[in-house]
């Protein structure tokens, strides 16, 4: 470690502010005048663009009627982690962005705050109020224990069948243990979450257990009555240049795991001046973290321009309000190093070409650096599903390949979030899960 890497660098009382809850929720009168503004919808636009279908007029109105327990139920019925949803979903693309009231006032109804009113105060009130059917013999295995594996055992856990889940890691939760900045899902959120979705019964959660290598995916068909794979993106895409393997460059999604899973934050080393390479939301937690653990000048390199990058531009405005820098049109060449130490990078100026992607201009430029983090995308690692070598499941571009009902090329077999083709988000993953159980309870069923 050098000089310029060390713990500490932000005093105690301000570190716990830094990463306490980035947005506090609404107070029930402030979510009582939200709830007015509602103009609850026939055929509601916003319900159309919630990935889960929620009822979102619906649960707005008894919000209204001060009827939390059933706002709540009708969020959870559809999105089992409405909770966290309602703190990280991108809403701001997708149902606030089709909500009527913005043409009007150019300010939406503030979905995602009342969902989370409504699902905070039921978790704060009482038990869950699902209830398990009659046992019905089933017994299906679900790998991994995020998001998309957890929806799926919730709602076969509902109709009776036996479930028991597969999880590599100490913890489940999958990105909303590891993956989120720690402000976004702060007090451990992630987990009292899963307490609540687990309380249903019928789920067992077996960690430190991880297919390819205490099982194989022959056994599970064999053993159980189907299986939903949940398995995420299990490896970072590398820069593909020189000095990656210097000491203070990593992968961001490693660094945002490690800092969720820490103990005492003020013991986390960050730099003085660090350097992200991306453009999406694993960059932008990246640096907005190493922005609040202390680290002087954070900056932010994306090789097109804002439009381009995967991150929202609220997710965008927000790390320039940390006090992030962000630049464009700029892509990674080498990895300057001094004694096995990162110090810098040195990148090349990029422009559109014909067809819109980035090109060099051959113009070049130094950005001194103690620590970089990538965050240029994560990729599916098929190896846990080979047989001889070969992928034991039909991929498409790179994952796992299913139909509408998230059905695999082997019989009995689904599959559901990041580690199947669309977009990468837990309310998307959630709805993997759920799609995937009815259809797995409507085969059990005959």
């Amino acid at each position: 470690m050098t000089a310029d890497i060390a713990p500490g660098r932000v005093p105690p009382a301000e570190l716990a502010a830094n990463f306490a809850d980035a947005h506090p929720p609404l107070s029930p009168h402030e979510a009582l005048v939200e709830a007015s503004r509602c103009y609850y919808c026939y055929d509601a636009p916003c319900v159309e663009a919630c990935p889960t279908g929620i009822d979102i007029p619906a649960f707005i109105r008894k919000i209204g009627s001060n009827n939390l327990r059933g706002s709540a139920l009708k969020i959870l019925e559809a999105n089992i982690f409405g909770g966290s949803c309602a703190r990280v979903c991108p809403t701001e693309i997708l149902c606030e962005a089709a909500c009527v009231r913005t043409a009007e006032e150019d300010r939406p109804v503030r979905i995602g705050a009342l969902q989370r009113r409504a699902t905070d105060w039921l978790m704060e009130h009482g038990p869950s109020p699902f209830a398990r059917e009659a046992a019905t013999g089933k017994r299906i295995a679900v790998v991994g224990a995020g998001p998309a594996g957890l929806a799926c055992a919730h709602r076969l856990a509902r109709y009776g069948h036996a479930v028991t889940v597969f999880e590599a890691r100490a913890k489940p939760g999958g990105l909303n243990e590891y993956g989120i900045a720690a402000y976004k899902l702060a007090d451990d959120f992630a987990q009292r979450e899963v307490e609540f979705i687990l309380a249903i019964g019928g789920v067992a959660v077996e960690y430190g257990k991880s297919l390819g290598r205490d099982f194989n995916l022959a056994e599970l068909r064999r053993d159980y009555d189907a299986v939903f794979l949940g398995l995420g993106l299990g490896g970072a895409r590398p820069l593909g240049i020189t000095g990656e393997t210097l000491a203070g460059v990593r992968d961001a999604v490693d660094f945002i795991a490690e800092l969720r899973q820490v103990e005492d934050k003020a013991r986390l080393p960050i730099g003085r001046r660090v350097v992200v390479i991306g453009g999406g939301n694993t960059a932008i937690d990246a640096a907005t973290q190493s922005r609040r653990l202390g680290a002087e000048e954070v900056t932010i390199v994306y090789r097109r321009g804002a439009a381009e990058m995967s991150a929202t531009h609220k997710e965008q405005d927000w790390a320039q309000m940390n006090g992030v820098k962000i630049r464009h049109w700029a892509a990674p060449l080498r990895l300057l190093g001094e004694g096995g130490q990162v110090v810098g990078i040195e990148f090349t100026r990029t422009r559109p070409d014909r067809n819109g992607r980035a090109e060099p201009t051959g113009e070049t430029f130094v950005l001194p650096a103690d620590m970089v983090f990538k965050a240029v995308g994560q990729v599916f690692v098929p190896d846990p599903l080979r047989v001889d070598g070969v992928p034991a499941l039909e991929l498409d571009n790179g994952r796992i390949a299913v139909d509408a009902e998230r059905r695999t090329s082997l019989p009995g077999v689904y599959a559901g979030g990041d580690c199947v083709a669309g977009v990468d988000l837990t309310v998307v993953a959630v709805q993997d899960g759920k799609i995937a159980a009815e259809a797995i309870h409507r085969a059990l069923r005959g």
